[in-house]
């Protein structure tokens, strides 16, 4: 019998041994939705939609109506019924609320929360700001319930380290948001049975950084907070952002 045939076998049951031994670290989800916050439309995402693109994820984003959280639930999961796998669930600001119900689709295997809201069954928005108050007071209602931001104080309490100009573009081009949603109660929290990220920003003039930390620290989140950041930190340091949206999809897939 030649060597090469003894040794073929040996080798064989080497490199298995060798492969059970240093299981591969799994791929990361390439499967990324963002959803927008109030007052603001999905544009703001382009930063990060264009890190993350560049480095092969799938990047969709929602454009949510703003009308009412049935609606905006809606509208997300519409975007998630045409994804293919597994996906990361990302929002910003009262997007949170959104994510909160949507991320419940067995679509998605993780949550990111940007300065946003992650409501527990029952709770609201405006009730948990008046427990852990914000800085701003510059929120308006129009006649027929739609809120929005004062523009001449957008800057300051929305988009403090944006450009002055690309700020007052943003306070004069705002959807206005149908009041309802801030006072809409959170019903089935997904938070509780999916991993979660968590981004504060710690300069937020909307949603108080202390409330923020609250959400991250009962949802067990992996947490980052970015010092000097405004509410428009998905805006403004879209490589911080991006990277916590990587993390996710990594440690979702293991």
């Amino acid at each position: 019998m030649s060597f090469r045939k003894l040794c073929a076998p040996a080798v064989a049951i080497g490199l298995l041994a060798l492969g059970t031994a240093t299981p591969a670290m799994s791929a990361p989800l390439k499967c990324v939705v963002l959803v927008h916050g109030a007052f603001v439309d999905g544009s703001g995402w382009k930063p990060v939609y264009d890190i993350l693109s560049r480095k092969g994820y799938n990047v969709s984003v929602v454009q949510q109506p703003l009308t009412s959280v049935a609606n905006d639930v809606a509208a997300t999961e519409r975007v998630l019924a045409l994804q293919q796998g597994p996906c990361i669930l990302v929002a910003h600001s009262y997007g949170g609320a959104i994510i909160t119900e949507a991320g419940n689709d067995p679509k998605v295997a993780g949550l990111v929360y940007i300065a946003a809201h992650a409501l527990d069954a029952g709770e609201t928005e405006a009730a948990n700001g008046k427990r852990i108050p914000p800085a701003y007071t510059s929120l308006k209602k129009t006649a027929d319930g739609f809120a929005y931001i004062d523009p001449d104080h957008f800057h300051q309490d929305f988009a403090a380290d944006l450009p002055a100009k690309e700020a007052a573009f943003e306070a004069h081009g705002q959807m206005l948001t149908a009041a309802d949603v801030f006072t809409t109660p959170a019903t089935n929290p997904a938070w509780k049975v999916k991993p979660s990220w968590y981004m504060v920003a710690k300069a937020d003039r909307i949603i108080n950084p202390d409330l923020e930390r609250m959400y991250a620290k009962r949802a067990g989140s992996h947490t980052v907070e970015i010092a000097g950041a405004s509410h428009s930190v998905y805006e403004t340091h879209p490589k911080e952002v991006a990277a916590l949206i990587e993390q996710a999809a990594q440690h979702a897939a293991d």
